[in-house]
C-alpha cells in the first residue's frame, strides 16, 4: 500500500494537537509511519488523534496517543518511561512542542521560566530518557522544530530564568536557541529547522501572515524521513541547509548546556 521509506517507521510526534504539529502527524500516518501523538492531556491527543481518522482517512490503528503536560516534568518523565515500554524501538522523536513566553515572567512547579522549560528542558528530558528506544539503525534521529529567532538569543548562563530581566521575545528565543545548541549533542543522531513562519499560535511572534501550517510541517517531515540523509548537528531553514547561529556548532556550549539542563531537569551524570 505504501511504498514509502517511512512506511515501517515509529514516529513521536510532541505537540501533536494543533499547528505544525498536528499536520506533521497527519503527514507521516499519510506515508504509513505509526505516528505517537503527544498533547498536553490525554484528552487532547485523542482528540486529535480522532480528527485525523475522521477528515484524512488515518487508520486508527496507526495512531497513539499520550498525554503530558510539559509544565511538569514528573508528567514528561511517565509518559518517557510509557513510551519505552509500549514502544521499544522509536525511529524518530520529533521535538516540535511549544509556546510564546508569556508577558510576565512565569516559573514552573520544576522552578523554571516556563518558556525554557516546555520549549527546550522538557524535550532535553524526553531524549534523554528515549534514548534506550531511539534505535541507532541508519535513519534513526532526533528532530527539533527550532526557529530563526534563535540567531537573536543568547544564554544566560547565570540567570536562564530571567529573573533580573525578563523580556518576553528574549526568552521565547534563548528557548529555541538551547534547542538549537541540543542539535550539536553528539549522544543522539539529531537535526533542527526553520519550518518557517507559520500561521499558527506562535505567529505574532513573528508577523501577520504565514505559510499553511502544512507547508511548515512538510519540512520538518521530510528530515524524519531516513531516505533523507542528515549530518548531525545541521540546522535547515525549510528545505535547505544553512549555518545557524555560532554557539550552536562551539563543542563548548553543547557541553555547557548540557550541564545546565541535567541540573535543571534533576538529572545527575
Amino acid at each position: 500500500m505504501f511504498n514509502s521509506a517511512l512506511s515501517s517507521r515509529t514516529v513521536l510526534v510532541t505537540g501533536a494537537t494543533s499547528g505544525i504539529g498536528l499536520e506533521a502527524a497527519r503527514q507521516l500516518a499519510e506515508r504509513g509511519a505509526t505516528v505517537l501523538l503527544h498533547g498536553r492531556t490525554a484528552e487532547e491527543a485523542h482528540a486529535a488523534a480522532d480528527r485525523l481518522v475522521a477528515t484524512a482517512g488515518i487508520d486508527a490503528d496507526r495512531l497513539c496517543t499520550y498525554g503530558a503536560d510539559f509544565t511538569r516534568l514528573d508528567e514528561v518523565e511517565a509518559m518517557a518511561a510509557r513510551i519505552v515500554r509500549e514502544h521499544p524501538r522509536l525511529d524518530v522523536l520529533v521535538n516540535n512542542a511549544g509556546m510564546s513566553a508569556p508577558e510576565r515572567h512565569t516559573v514552573t512547579a520544576d522552578g523554571n521560566e516556563i518558556a525554557f522549560q516546555v520549549n527546550f528542558l522538557a524535550h532535553y528530558l524526553l531524549t534523554c530518557l528515549l534514548e534506550p528506544a531511539l534505535t541507532s539503525d541508519p535513519g534513526g534521529r532526533v528532530v527539533n522544530v527550532s526557529s530563526s529567532l534563535h540567531r537573536t538569543a543568547s544564554i544566560q548562563w547565570s540567570d536562564p530564568n530571567r529573573a533580573h530581566r525578563y523580556s518576553r521575545l528574549a526568552a521565547y528565543a534563548q528557548s529555541q536557541l538551547a534547542l538549537t545548541v541540543f542539535a550539536a549533542d553528539p549522544r543522539v543522531t539529531a537535526v533542527s529547522v526553520h519550518p518557517g513562519v507559520c500561521d499558527t499560535a506562535l505567529l505574532p511572534l513573528y508577523a501577520h501572515d504565514g505559510d499553511a501550517p502544512a507547508q511548515g510541517a512538510a519540512h520538518v517531515v521530510r528530515l524524519c524521513d531516513p531516505a533523507v540523509e542528515i549530518v548531525n548537528g545541521a540546522y535547515y531553514d525549510r528545505a535547505e541547509r544553512v549555518d545557524p547561529a555560532p554557539a550552536a556548532t562551539e563543542d563548548r556550549t553543547v557541553k555547557r548546556l548540557n550541564k545546565l539542563a541535567d541540573l535543571l531537569v534533576g538529572r545527575t551524570a
